[in-house]
């Protein structure tokens, strides 16, 4: 078995520019302008515009954003966010620090959802 999640986008192009460019995933296919799935941070990502077949018009009209997301562990949040903040990515509120450790919230240019999480470290 395996598993992947599957975002709706508004533009698929810009959605796997997106990944690809900013969190460095990598195209597995893009067989049509409405689908591509990808890889990255140990996971499949299938991206679907809305109305483009398949996936994409399963269950009524589709549409990308929300609060669901995946998570990207990361143990350099810090140089994380400003690399992004430098190309531009629209953040969803600051870091957040927690008692498990701290995290961000990006978009992509859909406004789907992706959690930047750098876990908590033990002290020696």
């Amino acid at each position: 078995m395996s598993v992947g999640v599957r975002y709706i986008v508004d533009d698929v192009d810009a959605a796997v520019q997106f990944y690809r460019d900013h969190l460095g995933f990598v195209v597995d296919m893009q067989p049509t302008p409405g689908f591509a799935a990808l890889r990255g941070a140990g996971l499949r990502l299938f991206l679907n515009a809305p109305g483009s077949g398949g996936a994409g018009q399963a269950g009524g009209r589709p549409q990308p954003g929300g609060w669901n997301r995946f998570r990207i562990e990361t143990d350099t949040l810090d140089d994380d966010v400003a690399r992004l903040r430098a190309g531009g990515v629209p953040f969803r509120g600051g870091v957040v620090e927690g008692r498990g450790g701290r995290q961000v919230l990006v978009e992509d240019p859909s406004g789907n959802v992706v959690e930047l999480f750098e876990p908590q470290r033990s002290q020696p």
